[in-house]
């Protein structure tokens, strides 16, 4: 039976060894989408568009070059996700400067955040045995079905020192993540003092709800305790 191929529309390092870790195997076309946030909006609403937005644009790119789909494959399965931290109801994205990321790790220090990532699921007519979900907010464009969800982590910080703050952001790693810190394998983890909910939502993919959701949706397509060589 052919699988559909698998496509993680992201260029994030930690999700592609969050999924590896899962043993997935797919192809990674990074979208090129804005990640521009309107002031005031709603964070789960705001991670679930975003997400599909970069599903939907890398599956369409793909369909309009169909060489890049062997006939190997039963169509396809595009990923999106998108993470951002939320403090106060405020949405926080990646730092602009040196000095934005400062002023982002000061207002979490000692305090209470959110970390909420959407992930969207976008797969062509081909894929059998799947049941899409409509979203609200957006359209099922050229065939595709979609079906997205978001996770929520609440993030505690401990109180930080102005010095480990800067050196911290002297070293270069806040600048690429959502909220100017990453909790993996980076000096971030040392200022974490508690994780409410998924840990790997906060690295940036919820690996416990994808495994559930994606095999409801497309069932036996992730199948990490099965042998390779079991695997149809």
């Amino acid at each position: 039976m052919n699988r559909p191929r698998i496509i993680l529309a992201s260029s994030s390092p930690r999700r592609r060894l969050l999924l590896r870790q899962i043993g997935l195997s797919f192809d990674v076309f990074p979208a090129d989408v804005g990640e521009e946030v309107t002031p005031g909006s709603d964070p789960a609403d705001t991670v679930e568009v975003l997400s599909l937005q970069k599903a939907l644009k890398v599956a369409e790119r793909l369909d309009e070059h169909e060489e890049t789909i062997s006939g190997s494959y039963a169509g396809m399965l595009v990923i999106g996700a998108d993470t951002i931290v939320v403090r106060d109801g405020q949405i926080l994205g990646k730092p602009t400067d040196p000095d934005d990321a400062v002023a982002m790790l000061q207002s979490l220090s000692g305090r209470v955040h959110q970390v909420y990532t959407g992930v969207a699921l976008v797969y062509s007519n081909q894929v059998t045995g799947a049941n899409g979900d409509e979203h609200p907010n957006a359209s099922n464009r050229k065939g595709f079905h979609q079906h997205i969800f978001h996770e929520r982590t609440d993030v505690t910080f401990g109180s930080l020192t102005d010095e480990e703050i800067r050196a911290y952001v002297e070293s270069g790693s806040p600048m690429d993540k959502a909220g100017s810190y990453g909790i993996q394998d980076d000096l971030g983890a040392l200022f974490v003092a508690r994780v409410e909910g998924d840990y790997y939502n906060v690295v940036g993919f919820p690996l416990f709800r994808f495994y559930r959701e994606v095999n409801k949706l497309i069932p036996g397509i992730v199948t990490p305790f099965v042998p390779a060589k079991d695997v149809p």
